[in-house]
């Protein structure tokens, strides 16, 4: 399972990054636009990924990421399970 800290450390890890409050939940963010947000709560993360790289990631684990069942999924957002 990953932690709030491990996925802080790698979310950080890119140039410019910046972690900033999203609701209930924490943001990454490079120049003001979210890339990943993380549920500390519910242990899991949204990524925000083209649909190329959505699509490989589904087919390598469907336990673990699959498309948000909302708007969002069509837009390439990504759910990540991490508690698998």
């Amino acid at each position: 399972m990953i932690t709030i800290e491990n996925f802080r450390k790698l979310a950080l890890s890119f140039p410019n990054a910046t972690e900033e409050p999203h609701f209930e939940k924490t943001s990454f963010r490079v120049k003001k636009k979210i890339f990943a947000t993380f549920d500390e709560k519910n242990n899991h993360a949204v990524l925000k990924l083209n649909e190329i790289d959505q699509s490989v990631f589904c087919a390598s684990s469907e336990k673990i990421f699959y498309p948000i069942p909302n708007k969002w999924g069509n837009k390439a957002g990504q759910l990540s399970n991490f508690q698998e």
